[in-house]
């Protein structure tokens, strides 16, 4: 825009300043016949002062109204030379091919000649084309040259742009030693330098948490420890093999835990941990445990439709663990001899786990899966890990009425194996969870 706001205007500049030089040229021209016919109307006379001028002034001067006869061609029309002869003045005249320059003169005969000198439209513009290509060339250089300035210096600032988002991309899917160097407008590199903080300040609460947990971890050893030396007291009941398998699961659960917290980040490549199971396979083995202490409480529980596979993309340990947080709130808060059942059940594109009993029921669903809330004195973490399980799964929970009556809590998982087109999950679920202060449904993340 700064180039045009020039050219344009130095380009019609020099248009007017050709045109003014051929019209200068004509004047010039004009007046040495002028001062002839102020001495002599003599044609001859005339004729002779014009071959004087040479060059192209023959083809180009013309004298009207002269006794003996014009000299020269004319290119006026008739009416101008009239009216300027009329007027005793001079003019220029626009007439096919050019401009002719018209002047009036009193000759020494007393009568009005007129003199025409033609300028043709190649004197006019002559130079215009050439000044213009320059000022073109000009234009365009400039542009080019402030497009590449400004290219280098936007790179820059773009460059360290891409780079602290980048940064930021890597930060966030796991890799705690990105850095990023800072560079680029003062603003940027300062977001650079708190970037840097950030992470660093990160990477000291993830090691600082995974210590703790290990620390509390292998705190519990030493009543773990106590309560294995008590239970070997105990004779080979049911009941004392129970709470010994119990008491080892418990252990291998805090090993587990230890070894998951102390994990070092450069774990070797080729170990991976397993990623998925098979849902109907992990209520099979937990329905062992619990039909145990089911028959204990004089409860009847039943598992229907865990024959058939029924595969998720969730840990076989995750799993387990949301499955038994559901089961044992189950035995804890509902009433002995009161019956449950785990159903498992599996179609477009979604695996359902149901766990219903014949309690009083949860009266307020959407409390139940808030974090930390509840209303039964304890720590309100049983159904969130359930929550948490299902949104990994990219799945959701359901909160309910069963039809035995009380509580009926439906997981949610994706079929690992055929994972769900698009579309909704009303229809299989009902009403999903929702997160505390948001109305919005309770979805993991699709799959693109």
């Amino acid at each position: 825009m700064v180039a045009l706001a020039f050219l344009i205007p130095l380009g019609l500049m020099v248009q007017e300043l050709a045109r003014e030089r051929a019209l200068a040229g004509a004047v010039r021209q004009a007046a040495v016949v002028v001062a002839v016919l102020t001495v002599t109307t003599d044609p001859a006379a005339v004729d002779r002062a014009v071959n004087s001028l040479g060059g192209t002034a023959l083809d180009r001067i013309a004298v009207h109204r002269l006794a003996g006869g014009p000299v020269g061609q004319r290119h006026a029309r008739p009416e101008d030379i009239e009216l300027v002869a009329s007027q005793r003045k001079a003019a220029a005249i626009t007439v096919p091919g050019g401009l002719s320059y018209l002047e009036s003169v009193v000759g020494g005969d007393g009568r009005t000649a007129v003199v025409e000198v033609f300028v043709p439209t190649s004197e006019l513009r002559r130079g215009v084309t050439t000044a213009w290509y320059t000022l073109s060339a000009v234009a365009l250089g400039l542009v080019i040259a402030s497009v590449l300035v400004g290219d280098r210096l936007a790179a820059k600032v773009v460059g360290s742009a891409r780079g602290l988002a980048a940064a930021a991309g890597a930060l966030g899917n796991g890799d705690l030693e990105r850095r990023v160097r800072p560079s680029g407008p003062r603003e940027l590199a300062e977001a650079g330098v708190a970037f840097n903080t950030m992470a660093d300040r990160v990477v000291a609460l993830l090691s600082t948490e995974r210590e703790l947990v290990a620390d509390l971890s292998h705190r519990l050893r030493t009543p773990l420890t106590a309560l294995r030396l008590d239970a070997e007291t105990l004779d080979d009941s049911r009941a004392g093999q129970r709470i010994r398998h119990a008491l080892g699961a418990l252990e291998e659960e805090v090993d587990q835990l230890i070894r998951a917290a102390r994990k070092l980040k450069e774990a070797p490549a080729d170990v991976e941990e397993p990623t998925g199971c098979d849902a109907s396979e992990v209520v099979r083995d937990r329905m062992v445990f619990w039909a145990a202490v089911a028959t204990d409480q004089g409860r009847h529980c039943e598992a229907v439709g865990v024959q058939a596979p029924a595969p998720v993309p969730i840990p076989r340990a995750e799993l387990a663990a949301a499955l038994d947080a559901l089961l044992g709130n189950v035995c804890r808060y509902t009433p002995q001899g009161v019956p449950f059942e785990v159903s498992v059940s599996r179609r477009d594109g979604y695996v359902a786990i149901r766990v219903e009993d014949g309690g009083p029921g949860i009266a307020d669903p959407d409390r139940a899966l808030r974090r930390g809330a509840s209303d039964r004195g304890s720590t309100g973490l049983g159904l969130d890990i359930v929550r948490r399980v299902a949104v990994a799964a990219r799945g959701a929970v359901n909160v309910g009425r069963g039809r035995l009556g009380g509580a009926s809590v439906v997981v949610l998982l994706e079929d690992a194996e055929r994972p769900p087109a698009s579309g909704s999950r009303f229809g299989f679920v009902g009403r999903l969870s929702r997160d505390p202060g948001d109305r919005g449904w309770r979805r993991g993340p699709r799959r693109s």
